[in-house]
């Protein structure tokens, strides 16, 4: 790499990511639509701004490997040749090693060159008119070589405007430091220079930077601090209830009013669309089909809900899972779909929403279900579950077999499944985020998978409640309603206390006894029930203190595993409260 600021090969990463993330989509609509210009062009144009950054950079193996695909499209763009399947083939390959190249430069390390046979992939069959005489393989040749060189400072400004944008009115050319006169660009010598821009004019400037990059860490930082914000505001409106002072009640109702303008303001800087994630999985889809023999279309939806930036990252290996899974175990080959008088193509539906406080993503497919027999007889021959319990589940509860570790109904261990580790650990990773998965499938018509995560994981609105004389949160999205119900409503079932409410028999679990204290003799309980998926159960506690946003801390050492326990928080009297985990307190019923 040339010798350049760390500044600007960070920009790089960050653009080049984008770009990435774009391309993987643009490619499969380009495939779908050879005919579309628009299409054709925005890829063009991804490989082009790659290829030109890298050269700033000096990154040879980038400039190369997108020089290859760069060429082969010109030609298309020019009306001199046609894109095959093997180019598209070629170029979803190259987003592969594109996409290690910029890992290996994140890490500081040399990024690896591609493999010959995947830029000579991108040749076309024959020049087309005008072409001269590049033939197959021609566009293998090493472009960067040819094009190292000295830059002049209006080049070299240039280059730093296309990454960066025009530099603001006023300021200063870049100049280079003490033994760096010129930085070297390994661009191909086709590459042209972008040309002088125009001066723009102040006020225009002014209208135009209206955004600014920012550290994530910084971000994080600063939520963090709002967090401490939060629960010092708690604190005072304990205090506030206590004194009574008309002059605290004002001050106090001011603070609560700006803390959560800019607890909100705070927060939607950190929010990103989940199209961030949505983007990569067309090309996901389309490799995943290609490799099974499969045609899937893949349906997109509601790509610019937004969640905190912390989420849309740790969701997208959960998303990876189900996506594939989809596309290998629900969408059945073409000739079985025509047997069936289902389309040829099958669909797969991505789709998120905003609930309340909460973002909900589903992958739905079309294909041929999951059969909850299977799962039961699968459970039962590989030991996971005995014949007793097996026995009792209902088809419902049949489908959630799935999520326990080690199961797989895959007969052959391939490259995309049969291994059984995988659902288990989507489960995992969305209950360690605050949310809960769900199933829904019938028999030749699909599966649907729903996921629901808080917007965010700094704050969490709860229900504070009481057991014994310690405090407990619960997530409020998790809580439908409280009630009182007298001891003779109760029934017992299994030796366990239920209640029959609505035509329904909700399952009770006591905190109390969950937490091994003395639970007294008493006429009325007190109820908060829960919701789980498509069930509900009641946690019966001592009393309901109301709801409170918490600040959610990590667990204590010693409660680190432990089943049922999702965090800590401080209260406003001040006191540590434990934040209950809803699955796990479920969980410790059966």
């Amino acid at each position: 790499m040339s010798a350049v600021s760390s500044d600007i090969a960070a920009d790089f990463i960050v653009e080049a990511q984008e770009i990435l993330d774009r391309l993987g989509e643009q490619l499969v609509a380009l495939e779908q639509s050879p005919e579309d210009r628009d299409q054709l062009n925005a890829v063009f144009r991804g490989f082009h701004t790659l290829k030109g950054g890298a050269g700033f950079l000096g990154v040879t193996a980038m400039v190369n490997l997108c020089h290859a695909a760069e060429e082969t499209l010109g030609t298309v763009r020019a009306g001199q040749g046609q894109l095959t399947s093997a180019h598209f083939d070629a170029a979803q390959r190259s987003l592969d090693w594109l996409q290690g190249m910029l890992d290996a430069l994140s890490n500081g390390t040399e990024p690896p060159h591609a493999p010959p046979e995947l830029i000579a992939q991108f040749a076309l069959e024959s020049p087309g008119p005008g072409t001269g005489d590049r033939g197959p393989g021609k566009a293998t040749a090493a472009p960067a070589a040819a094009a190292s060189g000295d830059i002049s400072d209006d080049e070299f400004e240039n280059l730093l405007d296309s990454l960066h944008g025009a530099a603001a009115p006023g300021s200063k050319p870049l100049q280079p430091g003490p033994g760096k006169a010129t930085a070297k660009a390994a661009a191909p010598a086709s590459a042209p220079v972008p040309g002088p821009r125009s001066p723009v004019p102040a006020a225009k400037a002014a209208e135009v930077e209206t955004t600014v990059r920012v550290d994530t860490r910084r971000l994080d930082d600063i939520v963090n601090l709002i967090g401490e914000l939060v629960l010092a505001r708690n604190r005072l409106k304990t205090l506030r209830t206590r004194i009574r002072d008309e002059e605290l009640e004002r001050a106090v109702g001011v603070l609560d009013v700006a803390t959560a303008r800019l607890q909100s303001a705070v927060m939607r800087t950190r929010m990103q669309p989940v199209g961030k994630v949505f983007s990569r999985f067309p090309k996901v889809a389309r490799d995943v089909a290609r490799s099974l023999q499969k045609e899937v279309e893949l349906e997109l939806v509601g790509a610019e809900t937004e969640l905190d930036r912390n989420l849309v990252e740790a969701l997208a290996d959960p998303l990876v899972h189900l996506v594939r899974n989809g596309i290998d175990h629900g969408i059945e080959a073409p000739g079985l779909r025509e047997a069936s008088g289902k389309p040829r193509s099958g669909r797969l539906r991505l789709a998120a929403r905003q609930e309340g406080d909460y973002v909900a993503i589903e992958v739905q497919d079309d294909g041929a279900g999951i059969d909850p027999e299977r799962l039961r007889a699968k459970a039962r021959e590989k030991g996971l579950i005995d014949a007793e319990a097996a026995a009792r589940l209902s088809a419902d509860e049949c489908l959630n077999l799935i999520f326990l570790p080690g199961f797989s109904t895959k007969a052959e261990v391939t490259d995309i499944s049969g291994r059984g580790v995988g659902m288990d650990v989507v489960q995992s990773r969305i209950r360690e985020l605050g949310g809960q998965i769900q199933i829904q499938s019938e028999l030749g018509r699909g599966s649907r998978f729903l996921i629901r995560v808080p917007l965010t994981l700094a704050i969490l609105p709860t229900l504070l409640v009481q057991a014994g004389e310690a405090v407990y949160a619960l997530p409020l999205a998790r809580v439908q309603e409280v009630m009182h119900a007298p001891e003779k409503t109760l029934k017992w079932f299994d030796g366990r206390p239920v209640l029959d409410r609505r035509s329904h028999t909700l399952p009770l679990l006591d905190l109390r006894g969950w937490l091994g204290l003395q639970v007294p003799p008493e006429t009325l309980f007190t109820i908060v029930l829960l919701q789980m998926g498509d069930s509900r159960f009641g946690l019966i506690v001592d009393q309901v203190r109301g709801r409170e946003e918490v600040v959610i801390k990590p667990l204590p050492r010693a409660l680190r595993g432990l089943p049922g326990y999702a965090g800590a928080t401080l209260i406003g009297d001040g006191r540590l409260a434990m934040i209950l985990d809803v699955d796990g307190l479920r969980e410790s019923m059966a």
